[in-house]
Parts: C-alpha cells; sequence; structure tokens
C-alpha cells in the first residue's frame, strides 16, 4: 500500500466521489487516502480459492460473497478487504459494506502491518463481525480470530482443516493454498508425489 501525497485531509464524501472515477483503489484511512498495491500471483490464487468456495457454499444462502472491489466502511475509513462475506447487506449503499460477518486479508510484505494492527483493531470493533481470517502467501499459515474465542487467533497449517464458523464451512488448508507456488507449498506437492 502505497500513501499518496495528501495536502489535507479528505472528507468522506470527496473520498467516495474519487473512487468513483478513479483507476486504481484507495483506502481511506484517517482522512488520508493510500493507494492499493497491485497484487501477486499466490496472492490472487489464494484469495480466488477462497472466493470460489464461499461463492459455492452461499449460492442459496441470504449471506453473499465479495472480492476485492467491495469497500469496507468502518467509521470514517475505508478499506478493501481481500474478501468477505455479508448477511445483511444495505442495498441503499451499494459501494460499501458496514456489516461483513467474516472478513479475509491475505498477507503480503507490504500489507502485513496494517492487516495485523490497524484493520485487526478496527474490523474486531464491527459488530456484526464474527471472524477475521489473515492468510500468509509466502508460507502456509491461516490465523483465524473469532469472536466467540475473545478475539485470539488459531493457527492453521497444512494437513489441517480451516473451519469457519460464521458461515458454516470447512476448508482443507491444501485447498486454500492450491496451485500456490512457495516454498512449502512446493515441498509438500514433491512430498506427495
Amino acid at each position: 500500500m502505497l500513501a499518496v501525497k495528501n495536502t489535507g485531509l479528505i472528507s468522506v464524501e470527496d473520498y467516495l466521489k474519487g473512487e468513483l472515477s478513479s483507476d486504481i483503489k484507495h483506502e481511506l484511512i484517517d482522512g488520508c487516502i493510500y493507494a492499493m498495491a497491485e497484487a501477486s500471483a499466490n496472492h490472487d490464487r489464494i484469495s480466488l480459492n477462497i472466493l470460489s468456495e464461499l461463492r459455492v457454499h452461499l449460492k442459496k444462502s441470504p449471506c453473499e460473497p465479495f472480492g476485492s472491489d467491495m469497500k469496507l466502511r468502518v467509521n470514517a475509513n475505508f478499506f478493501y478487504p481481500d474478501g468477505m462475506v455479508d448477511c445483511d447487506f444495505d442495498n441503499s449503499t451499494p459501494d460499501f459494506t458496514q456489516t461483513p460477518t467474516i472478513i479475509v486479508e491475505v498477507l503480503s510484505k507490504s500489507t502485513r502491518k496494517r492487516d495485523t494492527t490497524l484493520k485487526l483493531l478496527s474490523y474486531i470493533n464491527i459488530p456484526s463481525l464474527k471472524e477475521y481470517v489473515l492468510i500468509e502467501q509466502d508460507i502456509v499459515d491461516i490465523q483465524v480470530f473469532r469472536r466467540s474465542a475473545g478475539w485470539i487467533p488459531k493457527h492453521y497449517f497444512l494437513g489441517d482443516d480451516c473451519t469457519f464458523e460464521s458461515i458454516g464451512l470447512t476448508l482443507s488448508v491444501e485447498d486454500i493454498y492450491d496451485r500456490v507456488q512457495n516454498d512449502d507449498m512446493v515441498e509438500f506437492r514433491n512430498n506427495k508425489a
């Protein structure tokens, strides 16, 4: 995530208007806008693996999955999570949601600090949120923070099944990392062969 040169704080209204015509996505944090960095192949693989499973699982449900083009509003801040599920989407604000049930972020070197600090603290204060999922792309490690567990993370690794309790979906860690090219997955696939 790269900071955009800003001569002053931007209002929510100006931010939303600007996003409609922008070629790149920006997050709004404490009145400052930040350009979103482009994702790597592994980042996209993980995001698509999760989103495709969410879409199939929730097909006839009131809960709806969204990818990284849907904004999340938390007070006066706006974020673009890699994935989320909303079970109470408000169609009167079609450009963003405020009521996610689960949020997924794929970690990278450029986003790790913000995803594990600022976003974690912002997200866990959303009344509707039940789970926050952090997925490493350079190693195999998934952390699931659950409201029901006091937001203490539980880690999942290769050989584990990861359950998203808030939506009743269980996926193998191997499926979440399908096609991902990192040292852990290369070694895992070689050992399976």
